[in-house]
């Protein structure tokens, strides 16, 4: 039976890139934004989510650390996934008839230097394969597109460049998320695991120090930790954090202890698997 996967933007995406191959079976449904995937995901407990988190260059993707507080999936898995990006254009137009090139805000950046040296003029999409299907209708021969070669394969494209990124090595960190109640993934010895979390801080002086204070107590290895603000303040902010680790490990389990001592609210996202990835970079 076909999985069926939520995304944000069109097919040929590299969101959809990424859900091909995590789930060899799938039926892709497309959404506009970020909040409708998950919104989606939440109400229906037999589609999952591929939501991309951070890219190796552009950072963090912003929308999302805002949202998963709102939804609360429960993450299951994490994909890394190399971004090839290619310069794309209706069948007849060549490089030289390009004035302009449209993507994603994200592939636009990754590619800055090479619009440059090809003085064209960037215009931000909603998404890459957006661009890609708009352009596909609107067959504007001075027009160009970044995005994938699974899209010039749905859009019916031309690719006048491949590997069209200003830097080898381009990779985005994908979350699998479902809104399945089920355990957190079994703890085995010789596996490696990430737990995901989102806390507050109590508002008293030195809560961040103590709170973090349990990590180094318990030798566990904090892989990212990343503030930010929500409902329009500056008063206090949320967290984001993933370590090392499982939750049902007495050093985990020591550590967050800790952290829960430290703070207003804390929400254990995901406990998953460890991505090979992360192993050799």
């Amino acid at each position: 039976m076909k999985q069926k996967i939520a995304i944000q933007g069109e097919l040929g995406s590299y969101s959809h890139l990424a859900a091909n191959e995590i789930f060899s079976e799938n039926e892709i449904i497309t959404c506009k934004t970020f909040d409708q995937a998950l919104e989606l995901v939440k109400k229906n407990q037999d589609v999952k989510t591929v939501i991309p988190i951070e890219n190796s260059i552009a950072g963090r993707v912003a929308d999302v650390h805002y949202l998963l507080p709102k939804y609360k999936l429960r993450i299951i898995g994490e994909f890394f996934h190399r971004v090839n990006h290619c310069l794309l254009a209706i069948k007849g137009s060549l490089l030289e008839d390009i004035k302009y090139v449209k993507s994603h805000s994200h592939a636009i950046s990754q590619c800055h230097s090479k619009i440059d040296k090809y003085k064209l003029n960037p215009i931000i999409e909603a998404d890459t394969a957006g661009a890609a299907k708009k352009l596909s209708e609107e067959k504007n021969l001075e027009v160009a597109v970044i995005a994938s070669e699974l899209a010039a394969e749905i859009y019916d494209l031309n690719i006048l460049k491949k590997n069209f990124e200003d830097m080898v090595g381009n990779t985005t960190r994908f979350l699998i998320m479902s809104s399945e109640e089920t355990n957190y993934i079994r703890f085995e010895k010789k596996k490696n695991y990430i737990t995901t979390c989102i806390f507050k801080l109590k508002s008293i002086p030195a809560a961040l120090y103590n709170s973090l204070g349990g990590f180094a107590q318990n030798n566990v290895n904090l892989t990212k930790l990343e503030s930010f603000t929500v409902n329009n303040s500056f008063d206090q902010a949320l967290f984001y954090l993933d370590i090392e680790g499982h939750l049902h490990e007495s050093s985990v389990k020591s550590a967050l202890e800790v952290l829960k001592k430290n703070t207003d609210s804390l929400n254990i996202l995901g406990v998953y698997l460890s991505s090979n990835y992360r192993k050799n970079h």
